[in-house]
């Protein structure tokens, strides 16, 4: 039986059962237990209330309902309150999240935390030289992290130990968890089987704070997977075949659940790679059900006790016999062919047999100038071994890649294992350069010197976005998504138009050639090398810590809390800008050299929706100046209105604020003096980071209404006083010519999100109930 101590939630457990739950939820926790008799106590009284089967992510979501008998519950409409068992967080939103938490005033976090130092590392000579150079830049940004870590009790990962995700899979995730991460790509947990879910920092202060945590309470798609992974097909096929079906946007609001037969042919690994990318469509999270190969994954990462634990509560780790989804796709995995998409976006799917033709058709460039393998999608140990696989099979013939070609090892661990094992020397040998544990490239952590910007070309990755410039800055960087071992052959041949099923090679001897399907151990036959230590416990009593925040500081800025609502309709506000098209959360908020500045709110304003397209001009970056007529960037606008005391308003179009989990694209716009943002649609992490910054994202009851307004007009929002959940908000246009007409805005606030509007924001209004 745990004690309530600390202010720190825990659970009761009868003493009959505590002997079976006293497993550690990670090695690095040893007094946080799993708690699986309080998910199955959960589920139990849920069950009993909706008298149906339940699928396995229903299980896992309801299992962890802060008040399971008394919460309503009807999927895609009401919103859950959850207590999550864990909160992640990668260095670039830790900053946010840490000055968030620490301006809440208080002491120590609730649940067990952790912060990953992988997104700062710029990929430019290699792994060792690029780590050193990333120490020295990055010192004041570390030592802040580290500093605050050890002061709030929260886990830290120095630099170089391996991306989130992978450390995650690791050491942390396990059947049945509920861990909420302040990165897009946190699914990645649910190939062990956890509800893994990718959320901004406010989100996650509120969960440190021990604060139940809101969920729309999801649809459940189910994937059903029949036939067996072979050849040259792999796990990555499967989510690009899937992005393909559902497109950029079509699991949103959904968790993605595979089953079925086929499930048991893909490795732990493999599962986590599908569920990562499921973030590319959209979905709230995706899982797989609890099987053999998770418990041999857990045996092999030193968490066998954690397997034998679930075997004893596997019928909660599995979907109920007759439940029901909301949509049904089915997959055959024995016909599934290996899959290229894009370039520019994720869910343009291609079979590799058809992608040079398609390329030839189309214009793209054929040449691959760069062939990158790793990131948090796939950078296992079985992803390495399948690449090393068919580079040894080019270098028995004499040939080295044609293409550039890196590695980037997913942790500390998978480096050190494929170094002992060879893996990284045969990646080295045909012509590969090993990259840091870090995210890299696939961020746009990228110093890349092989073409001007501009300039027309083509790159394969491994990894899961390839948004315009997401990867090098450069606009004209076809950059296409498939498996490790499609982008080791293709970077061996050097072209689109290779099909390694069915093209021969050229060998050094001039003989001609066919590479075979590789083939490799899904985990090291030893054990695992863990590599250099890099993890930093924090102190029992962080209570001394210093955390020091320098008030001349260029990369960290302590917050200042955003002004409450006035209690009045937000009256003729102008539009800063109406975009054109898709709009991620890369084109709200730059990554690559703009990372640097994500501790400080206000430098990095000055990145905010740089990359959208104005319909008014076409361009990017420009925008009327409606005080002035004069046209100019868009941060330097935004900050003009806000000398001048003038509101403003963004119009977007579908899916706005796709892509990364990025919280500063909610906080630049509040920094700056926005206050609406009406939309055909919104994804589902920007629309909650965007209320829990106290602005208020508003979608076109009629998305017709999209075209009729106008850069030049000005809005009013009206009916504030009386606003509630449910009840659409007006919109009045007042167009430059006098006339004006009125639409209809919908929105998703329920009443805690509306108080967080009216106080300012989620930070606001937690320290409002504080007080009291």
């Amino acid at each position: 039986q745990h004690a309530l101590s600390s202010g720190v939630r825990r659970y009761h457990v009868a003493p009959v059962l505590c002997q079976r739950a006293k497993v550690a939820m990670s090695h690095f926790e040893p007094n946080e237990y799993i708690n699986y008799e309080k998910l199955e106590k959960n589920i139990n009284i849920v069950r009993k209330r909706l008298d149906r089967p339940l699928t396995l992510s229903e299980k896992i979501v309801y299992g962890h309902l802060d008040d399971p008998a008394k919460q309503e519950i009807e999927r895609g409409k009401t919103y859950l309150r959850l207590r999550p068992d864990r909160v992640a967080m990668q260095d670039a939103t830790a900053q946010m999240a840490m000055l968030q938490f620490i301006s809440s005033g208080l002491p120590k976090v609730a649940v067990p935390s952790t912060i990953h130092c992988d997104h700062l590392i710029e990929a430019q000579s290699g792994g060792e030289k690029d780590l050193r150079r990333a120490k020295d830049i990055n010192q004041e940004v570390y030592n802040f992290l580290a500093t605050a870590c050890a002061k709030y009790g929260v886990g830290f990962w120095k630099p170089g130990s391996g991306i989130i995700h992978q450390i995650i899979l690791e050491n942390y995730s396990y059947p049945g968890v509920l861990l909420i991460g302040t990165d897009s790509h946190t699914p990645n947990g649910g190939g062990l089987g956890g509800i893994c879910i990718g959320v901004g920092g406010a989100d996650a202060v509120d969960v440190m704070a021990g604060i139940p945590w809101e969920l729309k309470c999801p649809k459940v798609i189910g994937v059903k997977l029949t036939g067996k992974l072979s050849g040259w097909t792999s796990p990555k096929d499967v989510i690009l075949k899937v992005a393909g079906i559902l497109t950029v946007k079509g699991g949103t609001g959904a968790i993605i659940e595979y089953h079925g037969p086929g499930v048991d042919s893909i490795s732990c690994t493999g599962m986590a790679t599908i569920c990562n990318m499921g973030a590319e469509i959209g979905a709230t999270t995706s899982v797989f059900p609890y099987n053999a190969r998770m418990k041999k994954y857990l045996g092999k990462t030193g968490r066998a006790e954690i397997a034998a634990l679930a075997d004893e509560f596997k019928q909660h780790l599995e979907p109920d016999s007759g439940c029901q989804y909301d949509q049904v796709i089915e997959i055959n995995l024995s016909e599934l062919k290996p899959h290229i998409n894009g370039p520019f976006t994720p869910d343009l799917a291609h079979p590799v047999s058809d992608i040079g033709a398609v390329a030839e058709k189309e214009g793209w460039p054929l040449d691959i100038r760069v062939g990158l393998i790793g990131s948090c999608t796939n950078s296992s140990y079985e992803d390495m071994g399948r690449s090393a696989a068919v580079a040894k099979q080019a270098l028995a013939h004499g040939l080295k890649c044609k293409s550039k070609f890196t590695i980037t090892p997913g942790s500390e661990q998978i480096r050190a294992t494929i170094e002992r094992d060879g893996y990284a020397q045969i990646l080295r040998d045909v012509g590969g350069l090993v990259l840091a544990n870090a995210c890299g490239p696939c961020i746009g952590q990228w110093d890349r010197k092989d073409i001007k910007k501009g300039e027309k070309n083509t790159i394969v990755t491994s990894y899961n976005r390839n948004f315009t410039g997401r990867n090098d800055a450069n606009p004209e960087t076809h950059a296409f998504v498939t498996s490790p071992e499609i982008v080791t052959a293709l970077s061996v041949a050097g072209t689109l138009k290779f099909n390694p099923e069915t093209d021969f090679l050229t060998g050094a001897d001039g003989k001609k050639f066919k590479l075979e399907a590789p083939d490799a151990d899904e985990l090291p036959k030893l054990e695992f090398d863990p590599g250099q230590d890099t993890y930093q416990y924090p102190p029992k009593d962080g209570s001394g810590q210093h955390v020091d925040v320098s008030p001349t500081s260029q990369r960290l800025q302590l917050l200042e809390p955003f002004d409450k609502w006035d209690g009045k309709d937000l009256e003729d506000m102008l539009i800063l800008i109406k975009v054109k098209g898709k709009c991620t959360t890369d084109h709200i908020s730059a990554a690559g050299p703009w990372l640097k500045f994500r501790g400080h709110l206000d430098n990095i304003s000055n990145n905010l929706l740089i990359g959208a397209i104005n319909i008014e001009n076409g361009k990017a970056n420009s925008v009327r100046n409606a005080l002035t007529q004069e046209f100019g960037p868009v941060p330097d606008t935004a900050r003009y209105y806000k000398k001048m005391g003038v509101k403003w308003a963004v119009i977007g179009d579908e899916n706005y604020g796709e892509g990364s989990s990025r919280e500063h694209a909610a906080l630049e716009p509040r920094h700056l003096g926005g206050r609406v943002i009406i939309t055909k649609s919104f994804a589902r992490i920007h629309e909650t980071n965007l209320k829990k910054q106290g602005l208020l994202p508003l979608t076109f009851a009629d998305p017709a209404d999209y075209n009729k307004i106008h850069p030049v007009d000005k809005l009013s929002i009206v009916g504030l006083k009386d606003f509630a959940p449910g009840k659409p908000l007006k919109c009045i246009i007042k167009h430059p010519n006098g006339s004006q007409e009125t639409i209809m805005l919908n929105h998703t606030f329920n009443e805690s999100q509306i108080e967080w509007f009216q106080a300012g924001s989620a930070l606001n209004r937690m320290k409002e109930l504080q007080q009291k």
